[in-house]
């Protein structure tokens, strides 16, 4: 979507793009680790690559990568995955009425190339969406801005990482710059009791599940997480409403 020049040269993209500069080194420190922590963990430069690639998502590939390893079924890598990317759904539907105009085609580039951190940043700067072709093209824009950031950080350190990966020691601690923006983004994101309650079920959750084999402590904490926050909402609609 950053190769249409309908966005790239208007002015709101390069607004975008400088909104996340400053969270580029954070984003880039967990890719590289990333891209390092899947060589190492037995993946060939091919599979590494391909997954940096078609899978763009730093949470997930770690998830998977140790159960790939493991000869995990491959029911538990995808469903495993699919939890840790739960989360995009809620995106979407967010997202929806800012992209709806757009044709099928783009709106999945979008989605595609749509991170956490993007996320947060673009509905912050733009609360509701365009109501007229104008602003929705500039609101477009500083969204693919934005995200192309967002891609090229995490992509570029990825393949560094990947291409050297066995002269990158594990004992520098990339992934704590990594971990250290996660934890920016979910404080951003946990405005309201019922956001911050399911924080913190599922961090409980996890810690308590921590036995299970393949990682499944993560499904098992977002499954509870989301079972008791749709409970509450439905036991207390404005609790719900205000979330």
């Amino acid at each position: 979507m950053f190769l249409q020049v309908r966005l790239r040269q208007h002015p709101a993209f390069m607004d975008g793009l400088r909104a996340l500069l400053p969270q580029a080194p954070g984003i880039a420190a967990w890719g590289m680790m990333t891209g390092v922590a899947m060589v190492k963990s037995g993946l060939s430069v091919f599979e590494a690559v391909a997954m940096t690639i078609f899978v763009f998502a730093g949470s997930a590939q770690l998830a998977a990568t140790p159960l790939i390893i493991a000869g995990a079924p491959i029911w538990v890598i995808l469903a495993t995955a699919f939890c840790v990317n739960l989360r995009f759904v809620v995106f979407s539907l967010h997202l929806r009425d800012y992209l709806m105009h757009l044709p099928l085609v783009q709106r999945m580039w979008h989605a595609y190339l749509t991170g956490d951190i993007t996320y947060v940043l673009f509905v912050r700067q733009y609360p509701h969406p365009g109501k007229t072709p104008e602003v929705l093209l500039e609101q477009e824009a500083w969204f693919t801005g934005n995200y192309f950031c967002n891609w090229l950080s995490w992509i570029s350190a990825s393949l560094i990482g990947i291409a050297l990966a066995n002269f990158i020691p594990t004992q520098w601690g990339l992934g704590f710059a990594g971990i250290l923006c996660l934890i920016g983004i979910q404080c951003s994101l946990a405005s309201s009791r019922l956001r911050i309650m399911a924080a913190a079920v599922a961090a409980v959750a996890a810690v308590v599940a921590f036995a299970l084999p393949l990682k499944l402590n993560i499904v098992v904490a977002i499954a509870v997480a989301v079972i008791l926050a749709l409970t509450v909402e439905k036991m207390h609609p404005r609790t719900g409403a205000a979330a």
